[in-house]
């Protein structure tokens, strides 16, 4: 009677008794990576949950562990390898059903059976592909792994698929699927039917703050020329005020010597204490009094100005970096000098 009672349960009547059997500390846990529409209908199908028997409980505490334990198998080698281990454990039937449950209700990611691939195999891989196609790859990739592949490219395709990935918006799926089914014919039914937002500046960002300097400055000089303005958008974006807590106190110093004292103080209003501290530590103590005042005594300032404020001071640390006076720490073996 149970078996059957749980069979015909929704998903969110699961859900809510899973939740319950959890208990409140979990439940909580859980909740934090929900939206608030998802937090919204679970709480109601808790509060209207009444007597589960235990056996009911128990078979759906197993299902949500064999659809986690699928999961985990897909993302480590595939759905090929998930298929292998899960009928080891489970027996060939009930492995079918839990890998056909987790494919038709839950997003597997695109590309997922080279996302544990190693760079250089990676590169190996797809180097001789269309720019729009590695583009297409790198962006499901993470940053990580994308700046290795980017950065072993030749010269003369790096920028192009950097200027591909920042332009890139949404993807048919019906694309998507033909470069899995070149790539690895048996992901291709695991795309999502939806399309999907992958790419664009900040994913290019991203890729661009874990290459080595070099690579990077290639690329966006390269930009420069061809998309100025798409240039000029990822620079603003590769380093914003806040990343000031990268620098040490050498470097603080140094880039403070070239920052006017009022676009200082304007730029510190909006501010964290973090960032605040670190200015004021790496200031004399008569200056940072006056940098303080002078805070207090202008007043409420225009979030406008303050963002352009805390351009400017970026401005400077971009410029003392292109001149070779400070080094920002970033992927590719990097140190931190002044």
């Amino acid at each position: 009677m149970a078996a059957k009672q749980e069979q015909e349960m929704s998903g969110i009547q699961k859900a809510a008794i899973l939740l319950i059997s959890l208990g409140p500390e979990k439940s909580a846990t859980i909740f934090k990576h929900l939206k608030e529409d998802e937090i919204e209908q679970l709480t109601l199908e808790i509060a209207n949950t009444r007597s589960v028997s235990p056996q009911t409980k128990e078979e759906i505490i197993n299902e949500f562990y064999e659809v986690c334990l699928a999961q985990q198998y897909i993302a480590e080698g595939g759905i090929g390898y998930a298929k292998e281990l899960l009928e080891k454990a489970l027996g060939s039937e009930k492995a079918m059903a839990v890998i056909s449950k987790l494919t038709s209700s839950l997003q597997v990611r695109p590309f997922e059976f080279i996302r544990k691939t190693e760079p250089a195999q990676l590169l190996n891989f797809i180097q001789d592909e269309h720019p729009q196609t590695i583009a297409l790859i790198l962006s499901y990739l993470s940053a990580q792994q994308s700046a290795q592949v980017i950065s072993a490219l030749p010269p003369e395709k790096q920028a192009d698929v950097a200027k591909r990935i920042a332009q890139m918006d949404r993807t048919s799926p019906d694309v998507i699927k033909e470069v899995e089914r070149v790539l690895e014919r048996k992901l291709a039914s695991l795309v999502n039917q939806d399309y999907t937002i992958i790419g664009g500046v900040d994913a290019i960002v991203d890729i661009l703050n874990s290459v080595d300097r070099g690579t990077e400055k290639h690329i966006v000089e390269s930009l420069e020329m061809e998309e100025p303005e798409l240039a000029d958008e990822i620079r603003r974006k590769m380093f914003v005020f806040e990343d000031i807590l990268l620098l040490d106190d050498r470097t603080v110093q140094r880039v403070l010597r070239d920052v006017d004292n009022n676009d200082l103080s304007i730029a510190l209003k909006s501010a964290n204490e973090e960032v605040k501290g670190l200015i004021f530590n790496n200031l004399s103590k008569r200056l940072a009094t006056m940098i303080q005042e002078d805070m207090e005594f202008m007043g409420p300032v225009r979030m406008k100005d303050v963002e352009e404020a805390q351009q400017k001071i970026v401005n400077v640390i971009r410029k003392l970096e292109d001149s070779g006076e400070i080094v920002i720490a970033r992927g590719g073996g990097d140190e931190l000098v002044v």
